[in-house]
């Protein structure tokens, strides 16, 4: 009886710990936090590469600036609805570009969701 109830014992130990040196565990512990989304490390680059010149006065475009934060943060849900629409669609954004690729479009809802951080 004794030699049973060590051996399970035993048992029991080995695979609690096997079941926690599991090297998925570990790498999912040491797995970086996703990075912050805010208007200057994730939108502003995006505005500079696909809005520009339009909506970039400085290289002369003339249509609402969004190389700002606050002309961004005021325009966000008319520039979210515009990247959302097709090509072919009235208001599409940016014009004369490709669309963006649903990742970008992501990030613009992403740092609307996250209260848009500067």
């Amino acid at each position: 009886m004794k030699k049973s109830l060590s051996l399970a014992l035993l048992i029991v130990v080995s695979v609690f710990i096997i079941s926690n040196c599991h090297s998925s565990k570990k790498a999912a512990a040491s797995k970086p936090a996703p990075a912050k989304i805010t208007y200057a490390a994730s939108i502003q680059p995006i505005v500079a590469a696909s809005c520009s010149p339009c909506h970039i006065p400085a290289n002369g475009g003339n249509k609402k600036a969004l190389d700002t934060y606050d002309g961004m943060k005021t325009n966000i849900d008319d520039a979210i609805r515009r990247i959302e629409l097709n090509p072919t669609d009235k208001g599409f954004m940016p014009f004369r570009h490709q669309k963006l690729s649903a990742d970008t479009i992501v990030i613009f809802k992403q740092w609307k969701e996250a209260a848009m951080p500067e």
